[in-house]
């Protein structure tokens, strides 16, 4: 059975969708964000999906832990700033090898 990835960062533009896209064919994936403009946005029904929460900076934990403090489930802070485009090959690599270290 293929866990469940929930990848949260600011916008929802650049890097949770990109992560969900490179990681969908081996896990089930989605993408959510912040902010008021996010096309998805994080929700306790998304949280409630994942069997794992990414978030991609330690702000996104706090602001989970605010938002929803009942809510428990794994929730790994990947430290990758908000600089790249989506699909970047950069941040594309840097994705896989953070994560990878998660899901071994």
């Amino acid at each position: 059975m293929k866990k469940n990835l929930l990848f949260i960062c600011s916008a929802n533009l650049n890097r949770s969708p990109t992560a969900e896209y490179i990681f969908k064919d081996n896990y089930n994936t989605k993408s959510a964000g912040f902010d008021m403009l996010s096309p998805i946005k994080v929700s306790r029904e998304l949280l409630e999906w994942a069997d794992i929460i990414f978030v991609m900076e330690e702000w996104h934990r706090y602001k989970l832990k605010q938002l929803f403090p009942d809510v428990k489930k794994k929730v790994f802070v990947l430290n990758i700033p908000d600089m790249f485009g989506k699909m970047d090959e950069e941040l594309i690599k840097i994705l896989k090898v953070k994560i990878k270290k998660y899901l071994d």
